[in-house]
């Protein structure tokens, strides 16, 4: 049997993070991934990336990992208030100021997929989709549309994460589906709970559950209100959006 744990969306958590490890030390996983993200909206970029690289957890560049290690431009969202385009202006900015350079590099070596392959199917990892980081793939997203990502890498599962919002959906036929992680740091759930995703490999059978996982959302809330991430991220994890 062999017991997979994989994150997503830590978007410098480290409070989310830290717990989400520890209740997957409890899980007893024998291998951890990162689909990417590991940057902004709260104030511990480097303590996180610190942190993914000292457990050796293989991560995938997310959309927000890539503009910080290439220094991309920041582009208004037309789904985003001017509210939150500020916000998010300010926050990419302050990560861009202060990421050590090591840290940068680490980024900018990231892959774009994971392909993982076990006598129960094919897993592919990915951020966003298998066409971009930056692609939303949403719980109603077209079916066809998917199976022809999955024909196309040969694979049975995707794994998304970038929405922050988690799911698990089966697809016909048999045997293909597609996960999302949810978000560790930053979950657009309503309970705002740190979410993961667990896989269970035993033979040719798996067994995938989504977890969510308490963590001192008070201390993020005040780490983001004392440092120069806009308080927008805070108002955000305490309801106040």
């Amino acid at each position: 049997m062999l017991k997979i744990a994989i994150i997503s969306d830590i978007h410098g958590n480290l409070p989310a993070l830290q717990a989400v490890l520890e209740d997957i030390r409890a899980f007893g996983a024998d291998q951890v991934y990162c689909l990417g993200d590991l940057t902004d909206a709260a104030p511990w970029h480097n303590e996180v990336i610190a942190l993914i690289r000292s457990r050796q957890i293989p991560v995938i560049m997310g959309n927000h990992d890539e503009r910080i290690a290439f220094n991309h431009p920041v582009l208004p969202l037309s789904k985003h208030s001017k509210v939150e385009q500020d916000a998010r202006l300010t926050a990419i900015n302050y990560t861009k100021d202060t990421i050590t350079a090591d840290n940068k590099a680490f980024l900018a070596d990231l892959p774009r997929f994971i392909r993982l392959s076990f006598p129960a199917a094919a897993l592919l990892l990915v951020h966003g989709s298998a066409r971009s980081n930056d692609e939303y793939l949403y719980e109603q997203h077209a079916e066809e549309d998917l199976l022809n990502m999955l024909e196309e890498h040969r694979a049975d599962i995707l794994i998304t994460g970038h929405t922050h919002l988690s799911y698990i959906r089966q697809l016909e036929p048999a045997g293909k589906m597609v996960m999302n992680t949810g978000a560790v740091g930053r979950s657009k759930e309503k309970d705002r709970l740190a979410a993961y995703l667990q896989l269970t490999i035993a033979g040719e059978g798996l067994m995938s559950v989504i977890r969510k996982v308490a963590y001192p959302i008070a201390d993020t809330i005040a780490g983001i209100r004392s440092s120069p991430i806009p308080d927008f991220y805070a108002d955000f994890l305490a309801g106040e959006e």
